[in-house]
């Protein structure tokens, strides 16, 4: 029964991950425009471009660097334009840039030469929410002036009911709360509990949790205090750090900080060390306890003992998760970026209430154990749970090695370390390994026989990685396989060249033999010469999920084989710590100048995408037009084909 509860929740998890992850999807039509005609004396008429904004959404001012909002006049009979287009409704301040909630009025004086006319055109836009961009869009028009005053009438393929609003242009942005950004905040805090860096945190909070609680309701006070640890861990210092950051520093501190804590190499190696600290002590070396001036200090006050260590475990719980909760942790700090305050502070208290559910669930069940005869077989699952730590924990070691180019953990020596490491686990499980608290082995259990046989059995299927085999399985947490120094039958190449670019000199490479670019400018440079549309990878060194994306989704012959001949790619890798040049440094809007490459490419992905986390793909025309929405993490191969046919086929159409 308890393994059918488990597997059901596990499968529930996963599903609602999924759900998650695609509940930012741009509506058929984001703006539902109308063009009428005001005579404002004699000859001079206005053209009025009324355009309904759906709610949840918004569109930039005239000026907007990357995406204004424009129209441009096809065809003048007896018709002349007086100045230029101009903004009727008032534009409100979004994160720095001008932009318009609910509704977008602009404005078009002409001079009527003759009797009537006909004034045609397209008004051009893109809309953007505070997750996503959509695809820019178009909407031609067509209308009478002087005898035949009217409504322009839209293409029949183009109507589409205006959505509602006031005239309040705040209320758009501020809507009460963006409820499914809360409710995709609450599926992806369950849904983490299954990464790479939170999962080994599991074994942690068990093995804590087993001490012995005075009394069953001190062991509920205990677990429910961890879970009130975890939540005000993740909001209250992220409230802080957003209110404070953004007054202080400005919007680029407030990113940087947690793409520091995710990638730098002090909190890796902390992390590290912290994992193999406690991998020792489930081995028996030691017994973490704390400082007795400490305990006795934390048992003060109404008998609440050990408050302390729980407030450290709960701690240590939240530091370690950064690096493998950027999606949601991204999506917060862009609102933050944006001009957003109260909305992303609930956002992240939803997102923590979901997180902390489970460890809650799990600290509060060892309490329950105590009830039970304890025995040797508590030592043997620390001893496992010690293995598996010291797996896991080099991950840390990784990201640390990759974001600064060390050289430290090629993917063969990775993969070396855990062939071994579990194969001392197997060893073990059939007794011949023991530690100092072991209980003598007399045979081999039936559950110890299948453990050992799921270990060796990983074992053997890791073994073809260390001659180039992808390893799809283990791709998130493995590093790159163009790290690794030999591949048998070179399929795929660890040398492949990174492209004709500069950039390369920073030590960056595409995988799976894919060529392309490490700046925008290269990029777009090389795609109007070849006429293709680029395919902008925001990634980073210590991202999991990018490296799932690459071994899962663009490893497919398809998708290959359209990023090898129909596009140009351009990988910006946020979290890398190379130097730039002089002639490569970014100047922010502030006028700070950002000198090396990860933050530069952060900031680009920030302002110019609209995205602060990685993996997302971006489509591109030559000229920098947005081809497609950004998508995001979503290990569907055939949605990644439909993407990428939708980016070709909206370039033929340009």
């Amino acid at each position: 029964m308890l393994r059918k509860t488990a597997t059901a929740i596990f499968a529930a998890l996963i599903s609602l991950s999924v759900f998650g992850q695609g509940m930012s999807v741009a509506p058929e039509k984001t703006i539902d425009w109308s063009v009428t005609t005001e005579n404002t004396g004699s000859d001079t008429y206005r053209l009025v471009f009324t355009g309904k904004i759906v709610d949840g959404w918004h569109v930039y001012d005239l000026k907007n660097e990357y995406n204004p909002t424009g129209v441009e006049f096809t065809s003048l009979e007896s018709v002349s334009l007086k100045e230029s287009l101009y903004e009727i409704s008032e534009s409100s301040d979004y994160g720095g840039d001008m932009v318009f909630f609910n509704e977008i009025v602009l404005g078009q004086d002409v001079v009527l030469t003759g009797k009537g006319g006909t004034v045609s055109g397209t008004i051009s836009w893109t809309c953007c929410s505070e997750t996503i961009c959509a695809a820019p869009e178009y909407f031609d028009f067509s209308v009478q002036i002087g005898e035949a005053d009217g409504i322009a009438a839209a293409p029949a393929s183009d109507t589409a009911s205006a959505s509602g609003g006031n005239a309040d242009t705040n209320s758009g942005k501020k809507s009460v709360l963006n409820w499914g950004l809360i409710i995709e905040a609450i599926l992806w805090g369950f849904a983490a509990l299954l990464t790479p860096c939170v999962f080994p945190m599991v074994p942690m909070t068990v093995s804590y949790f087993m001490k012995a609680s005075s009394t069953p309701a001190a062991g509920r006070f205990k677990a429910a205090m961890y879970g009130l640890f975890i939540v005000l861990l993740y909001t209250v210092p992220i409230s802080l750090i957003i209110l404070i950051t953004r007054i202080v520093g400005g919007d680029a501190v407030t990113a940087d900080i947690f793409n520091w804590l995710a990638t730098h190499w002090i909190p890796n190696i902390i992390f590290f060390i912290v994992f193999m600290v406690f991998a020792a002590s489930f081995f028996g070396a030691f017994e973490i306890t704390l400082p007795s001036s400490l305990a006795n200090k934390s048992n003060q006050g109404a008998g609440k003992g050990g408050l302390l260590g729980i407030f450290f475990m709960a701690l240590t719980l939240v530091l370690v998760s950064f690096s493998c909760t950027g999606p949601i942790v991204g999506t917060v700090l862009i609102k933050s970026t944006e001009g957003e305050f109260w909305t992303p502070m609930v956002t992240m208290l939803a997102f923590s209430l979901a997180f902390a559910l489970p460890f809650t669930l799990l600290a509060l069940f060892p309490s329950l154990l105590t009830k039970m005869k304890s025995g040797s077989w508590m030592n043997t699952v620390k001893v496992i749970l010690g293995f598996i730590e010291v797996a896991l924990g080099f991950k840390f070691l990784s990201v640390a090695d990759q974001t600064y180019h060390w050289g430290l953990l090629d993917r063969e020596v990775y993969l070396a370390i855990w062939i071994v490491v579990f194969s001392l686990l197997g060893l073990y499980l059939l007794g011949k390994i023991k530690f100092a608290h072991d209980a003598p082995v007399d045979h081999v259990s039936v559950p110890r026989l299948a453990g050992a046989i799921a270990v060796f059995a990983f074992v053997v299927y890791m073994i073809p990685g260390m001659f180039g085999a992808p390893l799809k399985a283990l791709s998130g947490y493995l590093p790159p396989i163009t790290t690794q120094d030999f591949v048998l039958g070179s399929n795929v190449s660890s040398s492949a060249p990174a492209g004709e670019t500069e950039e390369s000199e920073y030590g960056l490479h595409l995988p799976l033999g894919l060529t392309g670019y490490f700046n925008l400018e290269d990029g777009f440079a090389a795609a109007k010469e070849s006429g293709k549309p680029v395919f902008v990878d925001i990634t980073g060194h210590g991202c999991v999920n990018c490296r799932e994306m690459e071994s899962r989704v663009w490893s497919d012959p398809q998708v290959l084989e359209m990023l090898k001949n129909d596009y140009v790619i351009v990988a910006l890798y946020t979290d890398d710590k190379s130097k730039l040049k002089e002639k490569d440094w970014v100047t922010t809007e502030n006028g700070d100048i950002i000198k090396h490459l990860g933050r530069a490419n952060s900031y680009i992905a920030r302002t110019r995408f609209g995205v602060n986390a990685q993996p997302n793909y971006i489509l591109l025309s030559p000229d920098g037009e947005m081809l497609a929405p950004v998508r995001g993490y979503d290990l569907s191969v055939p949605g990644f084909v439909d993407f990428l046919k939708g980016g070709l086929e909206k370039m033929r159409q340009n």
